[in-house]
């Protein structure tokens, strides 16, 4: 019998549905520490195409998951698993709630069902999907995908070669799609400690309002100087676009302006387009955990309703 991991709240949702905000505004009723749950946060020097929390913000509650891995690394989900589950343990021995805030939806599912070892990566079964991708294109690879792991591919974009392939090579090793990996329940090899975690969902009752807010978030992106901080990442010569960091929405397009294989003036169409591809994804896996409870974002009083919601799991804590 797992462990249980003592209480915490977990608040969720899409890119620009508000998180940050609605995350401070629990910090200033609660005595919190939070907990990134994002991908992209944890890389230093990529702090505005993030939406980074601000230095401010930052320095007002303690926060941790977030400026530690070095562009060049990569970060799993499993390494996030084991960090998390020590720092919900550390901050609810220190008396304070954790509370886990982000997008990276594979993030919130395998802290809270576990992970299984996935097979190890193999050079030649990866070099057979790559040869098939320059024949057949990605898309085609990605429709592949969308008939033995639908799962899988709807989170996915068709033309994500990083992650298409990694799926395709796990069921050509195991015969197994990479949704059972992500999906098994209190495997031996999964996590040690299971979470008593509440979780809210901030989730947009008018999809037009999200895309909105995804619209001006980016154009406020690209006026803070996202253009030039993608620049000096690349002025490094380390790194390349084929890095899990480089791949980030927005870092991804930027990359591709200057490298001159996307026209810049196409730039803001196609970060703005990206960043609602990764929105309907990230509502896709919301919709699957039926354990979430829903705050519609885009009403007046959304943030009201996530600090009422809180309230409510503080008293009812085990």
């Amino acid at each position: 019998m797992a462990q249980a991991l003592p209480f915490s709240i977990g608040l969720a949702g899409p890119t620009a549905a508000g998180k940050t905000a609605a995350a401070m505004a629990i910090a200033l009723e609660h005595d919190c520490e939070i907990i990134s749950v994002d991908s992209a946060l944890v890389y230093r020097g990529m702090d505005i195409g993030t939406a980074k929390p601000s230095a401010a913000e930052l320095a007002a509650v303690p926060h941790h998951l977030i400026n530690i891995r070095d562009p060049l690394q990569a970060y799993s989900a499993a390494e996030f698993v084991a960090d998390a589950q020590a720092l919900i343990t550390d901050i609810s021995a220190r008396g304070k709630l954790p509370l886990l805030v982000g997008g990276t939806m594979l993030y919130f599912k395998a802290l809270a069902d576990g992970i299984d070892p996935m097979p190890a990566a193999n050079a030649a079964v990866r070099a057979e999907i790559e040869l098939e991708a320059q024949h057949k294109g990605w898309p085609a690879l990605h429709a592949e995908l969308a008939q033995i792991d639908p799962t899988t591919a709807a989170r996915l974009a068709p033309a994500d070669s990083q992650r298409i392939q990694r799926a395709l090579e796990v069921f050509r090793i195991s015969g197994l799609p990479l949704s059972h990996f992500h999906a098994r329940q209190n495997s031996a090899a999964g996590v040690a400690a299971k979470p008593q975690a509440a979780l809210i969902s901030l989730e947009p009752q008018d999809r037009a309002w999200l895309h909105a807010r995804i619209a001006q978030r980016f154009d406020q992106m690209l006026a803070e100087g996202l253009v030039d901080e993608v620049k000096t990442l690349r002025a490094r010569g380390d790194l390349h676009p084929d890095l899990p960091s480089m791949r980030c929405v927005g870092y991804r397009q930027v990359w591709e302006a200057l490298d001159g294989t996307s026209p810049l003036a196409e730039l803001r169409d196609k970060g703005i387009f990206a960043t609602r591809q990764l929105a309907k994804r990230q509502i896709t896996w919301l919709r699957s955990m039926a354990q979430r409870q829903v705050v519609a974002c885009d009403q007046s009083d959304a943030q009201e309703q996530v600090l009422r919601a809180v309230r409510s799991l503080v008293s009812e804590r085990p």
